[in-house]
């Protein structure tokens, strides 16, 4: 579901007149909506480990060197040097005197800190992006702009946890008509998506919404 059609789908909810083209999206209350509805998917996806988010990349960490640029963009969750998982340490200054604990990593400004080795290593970096949208040729960006934009929340969850969830926002009164069934489906769809995308059964990730 893209962006203008979660837009429209808000509006049906909260009785408004739906539009036909993005560029009609002009008054107060849809600039409101346009708003809430990237912080709320931006909240959802940084709220914990989901793995929709994964993302693996892989560097070359050169002889003699001990760093390399951390391009990075997101958390990192996993490193992999030559086969071998490093654990993160987060004494970064050991580095620089090659004092730290074997198989460690560390990450300092823009580098990510490893042992010196005398021979060129691949490292493979597995990380939760940071980017909670994609634009109509997947090509993720960190928030929905434009009208075929769309959240990186898959399907079938991501149309409950962003249009119940911002018409609460919107309102912010538990006292509205709707609000008790608004709530009651972004929960559902929170617990059915942390049940069935969360790579483990213990995760129990949640997200709070504040009222305005």
């Amino acid at each position: 579901m893209n962006y203008l059609e979660l837009i429209n789908k808000c509006l049906v909810e909260l009785n408004y007149k739906q539009v036909s083209a993005f560029s009609e999206l002009t008054k107060n209350e849809h600039k409101k909506l346009k708003n809430i509805l990237n912080v709320l998917n931006t909240e959802i996806c940084g709220s914990d480990r989901w793995n929709f988010l994964l993302r693996r990349k892989t560097e070359i960490l050169p002889k003699n060197t001990g760093e390399i640029q951390n391009n990075v963009e997101g958390r990192i969750e996993t490193v992999i040097v030559d086969g071998v998982k490093f654990d993160f340490y987060e004494d970064f200054e050991k580095f620089f005197v090659d004092s730290q604990t074997q198989n460690t990593y560390s990450v300092f400004n823009d580098k990510i800190l490893f042992p010196i080795f005398d021979k060129d290593k691949t490292v493979e970096i597995v990380y939760y992006t940071k980017n909670c949208a994609k634009d109509s040729e997947n090509q993720e960006k960190f928030s929905m702009e434009d009208a075929l934009d769309a959240s990186l929340i898959p399907d079938p969850y991501v149309e409950p946890l962003l249009v119940y969830g911002a018409c609460m926002r919107l309102k912010g009164n538990p006292q509205n008509v709707r609000f008790s069934y608004w709530y009651s489906m972004y929960k559902e769809a929170l617990a059915n998506l942390r049940a069935r995308v969360s790579p483990s059964i213990d995760d129990s990730p949640s997200v709070k919404l504040h009222r305005k």
